[in-house]
């Protein structure tokens, strides 16, 4: 990581050394990835796709919570009438059911940001096919990702990042 942005840096400033007479042969430009991967069509509907996920988890943990709410009452109310082996079993048995659910309602958060990972990584795939395309096509030089720390500066002027959300959706069509 260190060693990239140390060979970044030198080009850059071995770039500015260059002068501004050879600058003007090179065409740079820069795409906001992130941008990309949330605004372009496949990223829309990876995200309602993930939503109506979320949402579905969403219900089932409040009715599992109900549930666990309806045995923890029930306990409560027929604690006193119970003898203490039987009070403690079903109290066991509630707290294994509360771990239980606990553990169903991690593995199903990580599912789904695997999911989320897992989609932005493809849809970051086939944009960065699309810039490499756009690059070579309109003779870019050079072009950045904007949110990397390396870029500390860009001008709104050189941004492609709309054009290329414009060429991966047609490619997909």
């Amino acid at each position: 990581m260190v060693g990239k942005r140390l060979v970044a840096l030198i080009g850059i400033v071995l770039f500015g050394f260059l002068g501004s007479a050879l600058a003007a042969d090179y065409k740079i430009a820069y795409v906001d990835i992130q941008k990309a991967v949330n605004e372009s069509n496949a990223g829309k509907d990876a995200k309602k796709a993930i939503t109506k996920e979320v949402e579905k988890f969403q219900r089932q943990i409040t009715d599992k919570q109900k549930e666990l709410q309806t045995l923890k009452e029930s306990l409560e109310k027929q604690a006193p009438m119970l003898t203490p082996d039987a009070r403690a079993t079903r109290e066991k048995e509630y707290q294994n059911r509360l771990r239980e659910f606990q553990r169903w309602g991690e593995d199903t958060q990580n599912e789904i940001n695997q999911k989320r990972t897992e989609v932005e990584r493809n849809i970051s795939i086939g944009l960065l096919k699309v810039i490499q395309k756009v690059g070579a096509d309109d003779g870019y030089t050079l072009i950045l990702e904007k949110n990397e720390n390396l870029v500390l500066f860009v001008s709104k002027t050189i941004d492609i990042t709309d054009r290329v959300i414009k060429a991966y959706d047609a490619q997909k069509k």
